[in-house]
């Protein structure tokens, strides 16, 4: 606990001490008492200026402490508290803490579109003791022009969760978040705000304590966690890891979460499990693309045990708050060690014993390495939107990513990047320039990245259980009471009795059987990308692609080995890949609004020798006609342009005139290696089209994410 001579404050005691203790026990039962660190932390919130900052394990009581302080301010006749929160899941298990609390707590978020008003009106009306909002309606100006104006000099109480999010340090680094600190100053000094996470270890610690103020109060504790028993399964593939936790699952105590790296292996580990075990082991898939209502509803499935797992990704990180949740699964290492803590403190919080298992994988270097360097800016990249952004007009999005050649994730995140350093600003009409330079600070991101290949390292120390698990999860967090746990799968020197080493060869044929059965439909795109390409706006039914198919999708774990293999080097297709095309092939026909006439190859990938014998194949057991277009050699660097750039090149450097004569009148199937974009099919199937091509109905041999 650090206590900056600043910061010290009157011990809780009197009216405030009486109002605190009556909200701990509304919300925890008869007996219950603040620690002596949520004393602490809460007698400082009541004075004016006062900056806290919490670094607590999950589950100690870090939302009291908030609850605890609004409800004193509010009987001083302090206004209402603000509480910034990152997801919407978090804000709701809070609304409703605070309503156990005697409070009455609103959010305003995509889900409840329709109340904004009413929630404004009640929270400038005095009515309302707690807003929550995120850190991206934080930033967004209209939020601003409505409400936090009409707030200035009158909130009581900020408070930002999962702070860790305001550091580039930190696993989960927000820009949006960064400028929360910035904005509090800007509303009103001598508000005394509250900042809290679980996973901060000493940098993160020190930078989020110095964007609050110099006198920030730090309370850090023990971050070990008793009931988790922690465990490594390795030596896996893919398939296998999907196989065991099919395998796993019905022998796990109680509910839990399974966490997949990515949206894909989300979707299709949740319909393995379901194709195996039909009802008897409910699952469903949980990803940032469901809508509110859907994840809601997810949410409270697998709160109330309807469920036994959600396999889920990150998006269920941060706040899920089911205290008895039995297990936590993950399939595939994240990044970082302070992220996994924080997944797995998920579980065991109400419980005394529960299990966090580690099922990692050779592919999981790929992820890390991405996620290193995925928030880092590229100068070129960042001078070229600063260039479009230099006029008179504000910008959307789109019209920046299509004028400056950078894809719409980068400016996105580069946006708000250049919005923390005040280089651009958002209106409501877009995004413009403000005129103010801007210089890539080379020291400090390179600083950031070897930050992050060391916590990889930590990962890869972990999978290898080089020594005990919690400790190294503790040392990560810089947590000076690390130690041999007694209990992790390195301690015990074996996995605990119901966990085996592998799944059964049986589940692992039958899970590669259903998943390579999955139907993965490729959607046309529907708009032209306008920028460098020129043209912008709905692309003509008459030039339109039909709805396709793909036999790979992402990272599919029953292609894995052969994904590999085929990629490696151009050659003719393995005979497996030429009879799971016409297996495809055979399922899709029945969807077909016309037959496919003549079969086309588009070396998209680069891979013309693979994409020609796939061709070659199903035209030949299909009866059908052969043609081909003229495609100049691939640019390394095309997936990474802007999707303009992307479509220019291909608009300008495919020749269908070759094939032309054979597509006339009749309906085209193509043939493609592999895309992520699909500009090079949209386009081909355009260029078909214009050259008299019925219908194009695109093969994608791999869509890449």
């Amino acid at each position: 606990m650090t206590l900056p001579p600043s910061s010290t404050s009157a011990p809780l005691a009197g009216a405030r001490a009486e109002i605190a203790d009556r909200v701990i026990t509304e919300m925890a039962g008869p007996g219950a008492r603040l620690r002596d660190d949520q004393r602490t932390a809460v007698a400082a919130l009541c004075e004016p200026e006062a900056r806290v900052l919490v670094v607590q394990a999950t589950g100690w009581g870090k939302s009291a402490v908030y609850w605890a302080a609004t409800a004193v301010r509010r009987a001083e006749g302090a206004g209402p508290t603000l509480v910034v929160s990152p997801l919407l899941s978090l804000m709701r298990d809070q609304v409703a803490a605070a309503a156990r609390a005697g409070l009455r707590a609103a959010t305003l978020n995509s889900s409840n579109i329709d109340a904004w008003s009413q929630v404004e009106a009640a929270l400038l009306s005095g009515e309302l003791d707690v807003l929550l909002v995120s850190p991206e309606r934080l930033a967004n100006p209209g939020f601003g022009r409505r409400v936090l104006d009409g707030l200035t000099g009158h909130l009581g109480l900020v408070v930002i969760d999962e702070a860790h999010a305001v550091s580039d340090w930190g696993h989960d680094f927000r820009p949006d978040y960064r400028r929360v600190a910035d904005l509090l100053r800007r509303l009103n000094p001598r508000t005394p705000v509250l900042a809290t996470t679980a996973t901060a270890n000493q940098r993160v610690t020190d930078d989020v304590a110095g964007q609050l103020g110099e006198a920030t109060l730090v309370l850090r504790g023990q971050l070990a966690r008793a009931s988790l028993e922690l465990s490594v399964v390795d030596r896996l593939t893919p398939l296998q890891r999907y196989a065991w936790v099919v395998d796993h699952l019905p022998r796990l105590p109680g509910s839990g979460i399974v966490y997949a790296l990515t949206v894909a292996d989300a979707s299709r580990l949740a319909a393995a499990v379901e194709a195996v075990h039909g009802s008897q082991v409910k699952v469903a898939a949980y990803t940032g693309q469901l809508d509110a209502a859907d994840r809601e509803r997810l949410e409270d499935a697998l709160r109330s045990n309807e469920l036994k797992a959600l396999v889920a990704t990150s998006a269920l990180g941060m706040g899920y708050d089911k205290p008895d949740l039995g297990f936590v699964v993950h399939v595939g290492a994240p990044p970082s060690p302070v992220s996994y803590y924080q997944q797995v403190g998920r579980a065991g919080r109400a419980i005394e014993h529960a299990h966090a298992v580690l099922l990692p994988s050779d592919a999981d270097k790929g992820v890390w390495d991405y996620f290193a360097t995925a928030t880092i800016p590229v100068p070129d990249q960042v001078q070229r939107v600063i260039a479009v952004l230099s006029g008179d007009e504000s910008l959307s999005v789109a019209a920046v990513e299509a004028q400056s050649g950078v894809r719409r994730g980068r400016v996105e995140l580069m946006l708000k990047q250049l919005a923390v350093d005040e280089v651009v600003e958002r209106t409501e009409n877009g995004w413009r320039s403000t005129g103010k330079p801007w210089q890539y600070d080379q020291q400090h991101y390179a600083g950031v990245v070897a930050v992050r290949r060391r916590e990889a390292d930590i990962m890869r120390a972990y999978t290898r259980g080089d020594r005990c698990l919690m400790e190294l999860l503790q040392e990560s967090l810089d947590d000076p009471h690390a130690a041999p746990c007694g209990r992790c799968s390195v301690c015990r020197g074996a996995l605990p009795g119901q966990l085996a080493p592998a799944p059964s060869p049986e589940t692992v044929r039958v899970v590669a059987e259903v998943l390579r059965g999955e139907v993965h439909h490729v959607e046309p795109r529907k708009m032209w990308p306008g920028g460098s390409f020129g043209s912008r706006g709905r692309i003509p039914a008459e030039e339109a692609a039909a709805e396709g198919r793909a036999l790979v999708f992402a990272d599919a774990p029953e292609w894995r080995e052969t994904v590999a293999t085929m990629f490696a080097h151009d050659a003719p297709g393995p005979p497996e890949v030429h009879d799971a095309c016409v297996r495809l092939l055979t399922g899709w026909r029945s969807s077909w609004s016309r037959r496919p006439e003549v079969v086309v190859d588009l070396p998209a990938g680069g891979f013309p020798v693979l994409t020609a014998s796939v061709a070659d194949h199903v035209a030949a057991v299909g009866r059908l006609d052969r043609a081909t277009v003229a495609v100049a050699t691939v640019p390394a660097d095309l997936r990474e342009r802007g999707s303009a750039e992307e479509a220019a090149y291909w608009r300008d450097n495919l020749d269908v005139s070759p094939a032309a004569s054979a597509v006339t009148g009749r309906a085209v199937l193509l043939v493609v290696d592999a895309t992520s974009t699909m500009w090079p099919v949209t386009v081909a199937a355009a260029l078909l089209r214009r050259s008299g091509a019925a219908a194009v109905l695109p093969l994608v041999l791999h869509r890449l994410p």
